[in-house]
């Protein structure tokens, strides 16, 4: 890892420029009224972060998974949530603390601009992998639903996380949290729906704890959801919407340590709540889509696409279930595009110090994903593929987190316990050995 060239980050204040300043809340010990602010008020940016748990890539691997292998991955999205609520917690945290994003951190701790570049590149690529996932997404959606033709959904797609992303800029973090929570719900009941009508078999969830693989397609589904589930854009994207939501230079400027440090508590506090609603919501649904799959998709013909899906869950389960579902599938793509738009945009102003005009950054982020569609590829392989792409990007936004958060020179007194430094290692040892898997077993051709 490079050497730092900052001796105290703690003392930097954040980017004035950075994000949504205008949407910024000062975060003393008390609000501008003299008043503490309600804990409830202090939540939202792990709700926002949490829908790139949701994306349409979430959805094509988890019901491919459940169709395929029924029951058997079970585990991995309980394995994938825990470790995503320690992930997401620590990106937040850095971004509370420091007031200063994960990309802007790094940006400042390398010594070379090649060096610099280069680790963008990587990231960049996952971003826009991540893209594809979700303009697909949206785009399949409003085929499903309108019978769009598939390249004109994806930029209608575009369009939508465009004006989210003005919401953002315009109105503050606060306004972009509301939009974003509120399509959330929509997800949440698409998706839950109809595993309330057709219910899964308890036993065989339990069986599915037990982990286990069965052959290369499952350790590539495994790969898959992992990737969809531990998000790269969404560890740099956290700690951002910390930062913009809680400008933490009011804490760290102020005149009185012990006032900075208990309003820099309380906001942890808050936090560890907003991560653990965020990743429970996040968690059952993603849960939910698998469990659908298996207890009525599993081995019918076809249900390994969403297109298929959605004919086998309207046959199966009739119209409304399906409608649901397609409408939670559109939510998913809608407010995950434009999450993910948010932390591409922060990845490229961390790493190269540059800003790009919003529309044309996002007109070129959508060509791979128009251009996909427009050739005719299968929607859903390349949504499960994405995800794949991500997986592999996991570990160059994971390793940088785990070791900045665990040094006191760039948390102080807030670094990690030597615990959940461990936790942070042994989640980036088991990610990094799967995708190793992964990879052997796609080069040797098993």
């Amino acid at each position: 890892m490079p050497k730092t060239v900052m001796s105290d980050p703690e003392r930097a204040t954040p980017d004035a420029g950075a994000g949504a300043g205008a949407g910024r809340t000062r975060v003393g010990a008390r609000a501008a009224d003299g008043r503490r602010p309600r804990a409830a008020w202090l939540l939202g940016p792990a709700l926002v972060a949490g829908v790139a748990y949701l994306d349409p890539g979430n959805v094509a691997s988890n019901m491919t998974a459940g169709a395929r292998f029924g029951y058997l991955l079970v585990w991995v999205v309980v394995l994938g949530n825990v470790m995503a609520w320690l992930i997401q917690y620590l990106s937040a945290k850095l971004g509370v603390v420091t007031g200063r994003s994960l990309a802007e951190t790094l940006g400042a701790r390398f010594r070379t601009t090649t060096g610099r570049r280069a680790y963008w590149l990587q990231a960049e690529l996952v971003a826009m992998a991540t893209d594809i996932a979700e303009v697909i997404g949206g785009a399949v959606a409003l085929w499903l639903l309108f019978g769009i033709p598939l390249p004109l959904g994806g930029l209608l797609t575009g369009a939508v996380s465009i004006a989210l992303l003005l919401v953002q800029q315009r109105r503050g973090a606060r306004a972009f949290e509301f939009v974003v929570i509120a399509l959330l719900a929509i997800i949440a009941l698409g998706f839950l729906a109809g595993v309330f009508i057709a219910p899964p078999d308890a036993g065989a969830i339990a069986g599915g704890l037990l982990p286990r693989f069965e052959g290369a397609d499952s350790v590539l589904l495994a790969a898959s959801i992992l990737g969809a589930t531990i998000m790269p854009h969404a560890i740099y994207a956290h700690s951002a919407l910390a930062r913009d939501r809680f400008a933490s230079d009011a804490a760290h400027l102020s005149a009185r340590p012990a006032e900075r440090a208990a309003g820099i508590h309380r906001l942890l506090r808050a936090t560890r709540w907003d991560v653990s609603i965020a990743l429970i919501i996040a968690g059952t649904v993603n849960l939910a889509i698998l469990l659908l799959a298996a207890a009525n998709l599993d081995q019918v013909a076809g249900t390994d696409t969403l297109e298929g899906a959605y004919a086998a869950l309207r046959d199966g389960l009739g119209a409304t279930v399906a409608t649901l579902f397609a409408v939670g599938l559109l939510a998913s793509g809608l407010a995950s595009t434009a999450v993910g738009a948010y932390a591409g945009a922060e990845i490229m102003h961390g790493l190269l110090r540059v800003r790009v005009p919003l529309l044309a950054r996002r007109l070129v982020t959508l060509v791979p994903a128009i251009a996909l569609l427009a050739v005719g590829v299968d929607p859903t392989a390349a949504l499960v593929l994405s995800q794949v792409v991500l997986s592999f990007g996991i570990p160059f936004a994971l390793i940088p987190l785990v070791w900045l958060t665990a040094r006191t020179d760039v948390l102080g007194a807030h670094r990690n316990r030597w615990w959940t430094t461990a936790a942070g290692v042994l989640a980036a040892v088991f990610l990094v050995a799967l995708n190793g898997l992964l990879l052997w077993l796609v080069l040797s051709g098993g």
